[in-house]
């Protein structure tokens, strides 16, 4: 395989993108606008009522981020003008047939015009309802899937999933497609269609029983996590892009396929600045709790791997994984994209560099702008531990202020109430993210190996594409760019 110039590639193209006010999507629209301004057009699906309504979400929600100030200094006074030009913005709806797209001119222009398509619809909530994670996460998928296929000029659609559609198995994690049917715990009997229907049914029988919005939400959520452990994985996000992926391989036909798994994503490494972020992922939201002085303890074994990989390094391997394979008929390649077997950090070195950078820097709490001084996290390596540690130090003086404060006419109420706030955080935390705490997987990257090495012999532009994990210093990145970039967001 020899690769062209990248840039030059991207020269004249013509590209759908869904969810495109997503994360990933943002740093994608901002990279392409800003290194190939000779980029024929750019169709960004996003959820709306109307044109207008789309146009104003992207204009607030996109366009107006900090992420844009590079391409806006570069543009200068032409900024709007020049992404009017090379962008249209399309209401649309991926869990719909045609996307949800309406307006058939449009959609006869689509499909005469796209060359790639790349899908960063999802939705990323382990605790989705089912109905709704089913709907983007896996048919949406296969919606893209079908719009591709009616685009005349298609070099390769592109899709981005995540690397932990492997569950919790233990080992070298391969870059294979998984197959329609297919289990982690060798449960027979899963069946895509019949998940649908089931939901369905489950719905129905609620209305008939004249549940409650709420009583319905709560029940999908339970369905979805009753369903995803039955076949072996741990939350509903996980299952569902699965079984995204399995439709895929299983109808692409003739279509170019390239499915892009990250691992954990970050803050921009160094396009198009050090340190963007936008929400709180994942283990943002440790750091901003130890930060706060919520967190005293955690619980996790000390050496797992913890596998991040900054979101402008995702973004590159997905430029040059569409550009390496387009025209490639038929063709499926799985990229997993991460640092656990190249550059691996362990969670004792990210505790670590928080306790550094909140002694450094430390949060100032809201109320009465005094400095939170942080302590060092006990890490408890056990479940067991974990919930002797929380009885001890948490409930059982919960218990206690309850029985003060209510003999003293609701007296002690705030500090009852921030001690309760404090366990809840902790214990919801430990739900969410509990099957990754003991993680025993790392995510072999050898495909990704592979396309960077075609990339640097072929002499394509490394500088501009670069997604090496091994060029990090995780020290240096979280003291300096990740972890000021995460208080910087909590702050705006």
């Amino acid at each position: 395989m020899e690769l062209p110039s990248i840039v030059k590639f991207l020269e004249n193209r013509t590209i759908l993108v869904t969810g495109a006010t997503g994360f990933l999507a943002k740093i994608f629209v901002e990279k392409i606008l800003r290194i190939q301004p000779n980029v024929k057009k750019l169709y960004l699906l996003l959820r709306a009522a109307d044109d207008k309504a789309a146009i104003q979400r992207f204009n607030t929600e996109v366009v107006a981020k900090d992420l844009f100030k590079v391409l806006k200094e570069k543009c200068g006074a032409n900024f709007c003008t020049f992404v009017c030009q090379r962008t249209t913005v399309v209401p649309g709806d991926i869990t719909c047939e045609n996307l949800g797209v309406k307006d058939s001119n449009l959609l006869d222009e689509m499909w005469r015009e796209v060359d790639i398509v790349v899908n960063l619809a999802a939705t990323t909530n382990f605790d989705e309802r089912y109905d709704v994670a089913l709907g983007i996460n896996t048919f949406g998928a296969r919606h893209v899937l079908s719009f591709a296929k009616k685009c005349n000029k298609l070099k390769v659609l592109l899709h981005v999933s995540t690397a932990y559609v492997c569950g919790e198995k233990p080992g070298l994690m391969l870059e294979t497609p998984y197959y329609m049917g297919e289990t982690l715990n060798g449960t027979s009997g899963l069946d895509i269609e019949a998940e649908k229907k089931l939901i369905e049914e489950t719905l129905k029988q609620l209305k008939a029983e004249d549940a409650s919005d709420k009583a319905i939400t709560i029940a999908l959520k339970e369905l979805g996590l009753e369903r995803a452990r039955k076949y072996g994985w741990p939350n509903t996000y996980v299952f569902t892009k699965t079984m995204g992926e399995m439709l895929l391989g299983n109808l692409k036909e003739d279509v170019p396929l390239v499915i892009v798994r990250p691992t954990i994503i970050t803050s921009t490494f160094k396009e198009p600045f050090p340190g963007w972020v936008e929400g709180i992922r994942t283990i943002d939201s440790l750091a901003v709790g130890y930060g706060k002085g919520r967190i005293t303890c955690f619980l996790g074994n000390p050496k797992t791997i913890l596998d991040v990989i900054p979101a402008d390094m995702v973004v590159n391997a997905m430029i040059v994984a569409m550009v390496a394979h387009a025209d490639q008929m038929g063709s499926e390649t799985i990229y997993q994209v991460g640092s656990s077997v190249s550059n691996p950090l362990e969670i004792t070195n990210l505790k670590e560099y928080g306790f550094n950078y909140f002694r450094k820097y430390p949060w100032i709490n809201k109320m009465d702008g005094k400095p939170i001084i942080v302590g060092q996290v006990t890490m408890l390596s056990t479940m067991d531990s974990f919930r002797k540690y929380m009885a001890l130090h948490y409930l059982l003086p919960l218990k206690g202020l309850e029985i003060v404060n209510t003999a003293c006419c609701q007296y002690f109420q705030g500090k009852y109430l921030e001690l309760y706030r404090k366990i809840k955080f902790v214990m919801r935390l430990i739900d969410l993210y509990g099957p990754y705490l003991f993680f025993k997987s790392i995510f072999d990257d050898l495909n990704t190996e592979k396309l960077r090495m075609v990339a640097k012999e072929s002499g394509v532009e490394t500088d501009i594409f670069y997604f090496d994990p091994k060029t990090i210093n995780w020290e240096d990145y979280f003291m300096k760019t990740h972890l000021p970039g995460v208080v910087r967001y909590v702050f705006k």
